[in-house]
């Protein structure tokens, strides 16, 4: 059987089954549905966070966040590393992408260079927690603060890890999260959003249903609403958070034994409880990486770059040099990571590394 860089997680047939039964019986499918209310209120009191919104994807929460902050056709400082869905959202609203280069020990944003690009277009800064691991969210504050920016954190990746004590998607006047199905917690399809400002938060609620609430129009909008059978799978997929967090360890844990001193591991800092949602390792360089990917592949294993290319090389955007980015870019990726990859499996491919490295 193959073996990819992500498996999703299923729920016993007869958990979704139930909240399915439901659906069928309300005849409700979607605008807010019960399922819907019943999983946004769960995730909020997981997450312990005010305002939260559940929304059809990962990236048109970015693009509300952007809008409901009123950052339309400004400069938004963001990173070079991360999934193209960041830099589509800056750009989708018209935005400016300015670029700062990443920090080399866990490839954020690095936050001791992002005042010197702030002007007086920049209008946010948009910073990605990378695989889960945060941001210097002190430093983006204090240089927020001090130029009256905006601060969004993409935190696709970070569902499930704590820093300093809270959510890691507690921080920022906007954070986001994705609840794709190759996610630790997925609804199949789906985001999340969780806004510091109620009043901010209440236009955002208008914004992602077209903005009316009945026969009043209040706002441009566009559908964000998500249907009630996504939110049944999340229903059904919540009570294994914690689950899938522990089996992602073990498998975490069986790559650092094994492969420890072959590969460049990201640093975990100091403050952060993990969720284990990637396992990246960085090769010496590009031609070590290609030629790990092809014996895996020999074997019917499929890991990915994450992330390739840098961002800041798309072809239709090319915006200066980012040089850590490029560098990393070239040669890390993530290995196979999913609660019920076997202690054999694992061994496995760490025998296929160690040999080609």
């Amino acid at each position: 059987m193959s073996v990819y860089v992500t498996k999703s997680f299923m729920p016993p047939i007869e958990e979704y089954q139930k909240y399915v039964e439901q659906i069928f019986k309300r005849g409700i499918l979607t605008n807010q549905g019960p399922c819907v209310s019943e999983l946004s209120e769960k995730l909020s009191e997981f997450l312990g966070v005010k305002n939260f919104h559940y929304v059809t994807n990962g990236t048109v929460a970015l693009q509300l966040a952007l809008h409901a902050l009123d950052i339309d056709g400004e400069e938004v400082i963001t990173t070079p590393f991360s999934y193209v869905a960041t830099i589509s959202s800056i750009l989708w609203q018209r935005c400016t992408p300015v670029f700062v280069d990443i920090e080399p020990n866990n490839f954020t944003i690095d936050a001791n260079k992002i005042e010197e690009a702030v002007t007086p277009k920049t209008k946010a800064v948009m910073a990605v927690h990378v695989f889960g691991y945060a941001c210097d969210t002190d430093k983006i504050q204090e240089i927020a603060d001090k130029y009256h920016l905006k601060v969004i954190y993409d935190g696709a990746h970070a569902f499930g890890s704590i820093y300093k004590g809270k959510s890691l998607l507690s921080y920022g006047d906007i954070s986001t999260c994705s609840f794709h199905a190759t996610k630790l917690f997925h609804t199949i399809e789906g985001g999340g959003i969780i806004v510091k400002e109620k009043n901010v938060s209440d236009k955002l609620e208008l914004q992602k249903r077209f903005g009316h609430n009945g026969d009043n129009h209040f706002c441009l909008g566009i559908n964000a609403k998500q249907s009630e059978f996504h939110a049944a799978m999340g229903l059904a997929n919540f009570g294994f958070i914690q689950k899938c967090i522990s089996e992602r360890k073990r498998v975490s844990d069986l790559y650092d034994k094994e492969l420890s001193g072959f590969v460049q591991r990201p640093k975990l800092q100091k403050n952060l409880e993990y969720n284990y949602a990637y396992y990246p390792v960085i090769f010496k360089n590009e031609s070590e990486l290609l030629r790990v990917f092809k014996a895996l592949e020999k074997a019917d294993i499929f890991a990915r770059r994450y992330f390739y290319p840098s961002l800041n090389k798309l072809p239709y955007l090319l915006n200066g040099r980012c040089e850590i980015s490029e560098d990393i870019c070239s040669r890390i990726a993530c290995l196979p990571l999913y609660p019920d990859l076997t202690d054999e499996k694992v061994s496995e491919i760490c025998q296929i590394l160690k040999e080609e490295i």
